[in-house]
């Protein structure tokens, strides 16, 4: 029998029981991880290795360091993802990998090593969007509700979707510019905050007053889409034009300023798309909604208006594998296995019908 006859033979078997292991691989970015989770989401391991301090003197992620690193990293990140689930490799009965979006030399590090895996043991293969993973990290949490609108937000993707199911989203609105964690970055630098600039920066703000400058939102063609690069604009000509005049200004002020126009940015749209599609749920996903000062105001006003509000736990809100894996188990539930033609997508795009909602 072919890799592929057996693979679609062990996937059969998988559906036909309703349980079994999946082990899942991420690699987009500068995070090595690797997580075992069952087909009820149920989180065995999750193992980050995270190369952060390696960027500190970089300022940023470096491409091919990082890609370097995945490989030194993710025999061991694996090994220890078994170990931790009490599991050996022939208990695994499928293998997921990140596929886009992210640095191509990373997925390609990760996604190979997963489709290796797969193709040596003959399990069946499937390929995950990265920020799927991000919208399932909710679901590790508990059962969630559907419908309901998801607001994603990373360093490299700021979009608000109506999820019908764990599978099918449509896009409400995005980004047309910077994503908010990248305006939160280039912000930090702006600062003179180091590596990773988004964290620091809402460390900073936390003794800052939010109310010593007002960043404008800036008024768009389409009402649910973001903007954040004219308020990255804003500080850092407020910045540059203080330095020029030898003036002194506080930073912490200017942090915790950017900070709540970002966020009311963010949280206007999501309450926003809540009354126009009359759902009364929300989820926040994706790096970004590991700021405490998110999560707290989404809070306060979710409350006040009647919004469920779902929040992954931190730990789940950054890079890890077993949101991959959440996703992976959505994937399988649908029968969406992948072969191992799967390549890495640097740019990938969510599955989403736009048009359908006529926004």
């Amino acid at each position: 029998m072919s890799y592929r006859e057996k693979a679609q033979a062990r996937a059969e078997a998988l559906l036909s029981r309703g349980q079994g292991y999946v082990l899942a691989v991420e690699s987009s970015c500068d995070e090595t991880a690797a997580a075992v989770v069952d087909l009820n989401q149920r989180v065995y391991s999750n193992v980050v290795a995270s190369s952060a301090k390696v960027f500190e003197a970089y300022g940023g992620v470096v491409p091919e360091i990082a890609s370097r690193k995945h490989m030194e990293l993710l025999p061991h990140v694996v090994e220890k993802a078994l170990c931790d689930a009490g599991l050996t490799l022939d208990d695994i009965d499928c293998v997921a990998g990140t596929m886009g979006p992210g640095l191509v030399g990373a997925l390609l590090c990760g996604l190979s090593y997963a489709k290796a895996l797969a193709f040596g043991r003959d399990l069946p293969f499937i390929g995950v969007n990265h920020m799927e993973g991000h919208i399932a990290a909710n679901q590790l949490e508990g059962p969630m509700d559907y419908p309901h609108i998801c607001l994603t937000v990373s360093g490299g993707h700021t979009q608000l979707l109506y999820a019908q199911d764990p599978v099918i989203f449509y896009q409400m609105g995005q980004t047309v510019d910077d994503a908010a964690g990248e305006a939160f970055d280039k912000a930090a630098r702006a600062l003179d905050l180091p590596y990773p600039g988004g964290p620091n920066l809402e460390r900073l703000a936390r003794e800052g007053d939010e109310n010593a400058y007002a960043f404008t939102r800036p008024k768009l063609k389409r009402p649910m889409d973001f903007s954040f690069s004219g308020i990255k604009t804003a500080v850092i000509n407020l910045l540059h034009t203080a330095e020029q005049r030898g003036e002194k200004i506080n930073r912490a002020d200017v942090a915790a300023s950017f900070q709540k126009a970002v966020v009311g940015m963010l949280l206007h749209n999501a309450f926003a798309a809540c009354r126009e599609m009359d759902v009364h749920t929300l989820a926040i996903c994706g790096g970004v909604a590991a700021n405490g000062y998110l999560q707290n105001r989404a809070a306060a006003e979710a409350g006040a208006l009647g919004i469920k509000l779902y929040l992954p736990s931190r730990a789940m809100c950054t890079d890890n594998a077993a949101m991959i894996g959440a996703a992976a188990v959505n994937r399988i539930k649908n029968r969406q296995f992948m072969g191992l033609s799967t390549n890495a997508v640097p740019g990938l795009k969510l599955q989403y019908m736009q048009d359908a909602l006529h926004i």
